[in-house]
């Protein structure tokens, strides 16, 4: 995709003192955040965080003021159309349609995204082959397994060619292989073209193998940010410095999100709303 010189001046997405509000509850208070191009930045936190209502903000799906949210140096305010060019996103709800074929699906968010119409069949199967899906594109995605499912959307999120990739819990549900495989995709994408990955994810494990920085909500708002490996051995450190065993094994990156969100896994945890949303997109990949 062609770079506007003034895009490469800026970070992919730069967020500045984000908030927003749903009746008297504050979903984001006050985010400050920016993730650099090219990296792959993992939004983590509890249900209730804050998280997927950043993300909605991100790709314009929620209206912020001026100033609060860039893409590439595009405000979200005044430039939306602009910054959904320059993104791809797979949300946590399922955006596949299970009575289309696999290629029918890739090809009805190529139109959607305004692919030009001379680009879309090659685009079409390159966003498949990205993701290994090739030889089922012309079965209907009801016969898909969970993983399959996913790297179905991704293959809608790629067919745009976005600069920027935004992920919502990507393999929720899904077993530790399929998981492997999703991500070994977006890697391999990632390499590719250098694009820039912002993904919200539970599973610590994803974070600490995939991720080259992460920031951990709590709040609607920040409250760690680094490399795994910054995060884990500073809380380390925090340990040894109140008394814990010199010889003690790393904290994992699960220890820091608990140290992070504290009673917050249990008071911040969503609502059955949240519950059932999730439930419900693990029941259908799964």
């Amino acid at each position: 995709m062609t770079r506007d010189a003034a895009d490469e001046q800026h970070d992919a997405v730069t967020c500045t003192g984000l908030t927003y509000t749903f009746g008297e509850t504050k979903a984001v208070a006050g985010l400050d955040l920016s993730v650099g191009e090219g990296e792959v930045f993992g939004l983590l936190g509890p249900n209730g965080a804050g998280k997927t209502t950043a993300i909605r903000c991100i790709t314009t799906l929620l209206p912020v003021p001026a100033g609060m949210v860039h893409v590439f140096g595009h405000d979200t305010a005044g430039d939306r159309m602009a910054v959904r060019r320059l993104l791809g996103y797979v949300p946590q709800q399922l955006s596949a349609d299970a009575g289309l074929t696999g290629r029918e699906n890739v090809a009805l968010f190529a139109r959607v995204f305004d692919v030009p119409r001379r680009e879309r069949a090659a685009r079409v199967e390159q966003a498949l082959t990205a993701v290994d899906l090739t030889e089922a594109a012309g079965r209907l995605a009801s016969t898909y397994s969970g993983g399959m499912v996913r790297r179905l959307e991704l293959a809608q999120a790629l067919v745009s060619a976005p600069r920027l990739l935004i992920l919502d819990e990507p393999t929720i549900g899904l077993d530790p292989i399929a998981r492997t495989g999703v991500w070994e995709h977006i890697n391999a994408v990632r390499a590719a073209t250098g694009m820039t990955v912002l993904v919200t994810t539970h599973y610590m494990d994803e974070a600490d193998q995939y991720c080259d920085r992460v920031g951990l909500m709590h709040g609607g708002r920040i409250r760690a940010l680094g490399t795994p490996i910054q995060l884990r051995e500073g809380l380390g450190e925090r340990r040894r410095a109140e008394g814990g065993p010199a010889d003690a094994p790393l904290p994992t990156l699960e220890d820091v999100f608990r140290e992070v969100a504290g009673s917050g896994l249990d008071d911040q945890s969503g609502g059955f709303r949240d519950v059932r949303s999730t439930r419900r997109t693990a029941n259908r990949v799964g």
